[in-house]
This record gives structure tokens, sequence and C-alpha cells, in this order.
């Protein structure tokens, strides 16, 4: 299996806090591809975690790809491809640290899309994912 992440010349990289966001290109050969629906700031029994909270929400949501990953044998390294959808992106942008705890491990191809509501009024982000494992 091999991941070769690109970063062309001629494209610009986005850097927020010191943090470069994606990569802008991600080159995956493998055996075995992993897709994690959309993951949201829910605890195991349900319970959402930081009502409209961006930060914690984040943080919750990278455990979830985390564990989701983990039970498909795989890790945050291997992720090709994440989607974020926002119901904020202005606020979003303010916690690129969290996201980069979770998501710069493996920094993959990157889309995030502010949304007018997700699928409950106290939930503010969700993110869906793909990654390539050796089969």
């Amino acid at each position: 299996m091999t991941i070769e992440k690109i970063q062309p010349a001629s494209l610009f990289k986005r850097n927020v806090g010191g943090h470069v966001l994606y990569s802008h290109v991600v080159v995956a050969s493998g055996e075995k591809l992993v897709f994690v629906s959309g993951q949201l700031a829910r605890d195991k029994d349900g319970n959402i975690v930081g009502p409209r909270d961006m930060r914690a929400q984040i943080r919750q949501v990278g455990e979830n790809l985390k564990n989701a990953l983990e039970a498909a044998g795989a890790t945050l390294n291997d992720l090709v491809k994440t989607t974020t959808f926002v119901t904020d992106i202005d606020e979003f942008f303010k916690h690129v640290d969290v996201r980069h705890d979770y998501l710069g491990v493996g920094l993959p191809a990157s889309t995030t899309v502010e949304v007018r509501r997700l699928s409950h009024p106290d939930l503010v982000v969700e993110i869906e994912a793909m990654a390539l494992l050796k089969g």
C-alpha cells in the first residue's frame, strides 16, 4: 500500500495558525478502502457532546473518527479524504488546532462546506472520511 500526498507548487496551500489544513492531492493504491459515515459529536450513548460548542464538537468528532477507523483496523494516518460540514465556517476556522490534532496526522485531501443545519440544532460539525489499507 502506498499513499502519496502532493502539494502542487501551482496551487495555494491553505495555512491557518501555522497548520496546513489539507493535501490538495492524495494518490492511494492498496487493496482495502474504508468509508466512514459522517461522524457527529455524540458519545457512545448518543448524547450530544458540547451542544453548539464548535471546539468541543470537533474534538468529539475526531475521537469518533479515530474509534471508527480503529474498528476497521485503520488509523488516522490511513486517511485519504475527508468532507467536513459545519454550520458556521468562520467559527470552525477558529479551532483548526483541534482539527489538526486529528486530521493533521494523516493530512488527507479535504473539503469543508458550510451548511444551514445538521441533523440536530445543537450539532455544529460533521465529518465523513475515507481511508486506505493494505488488504
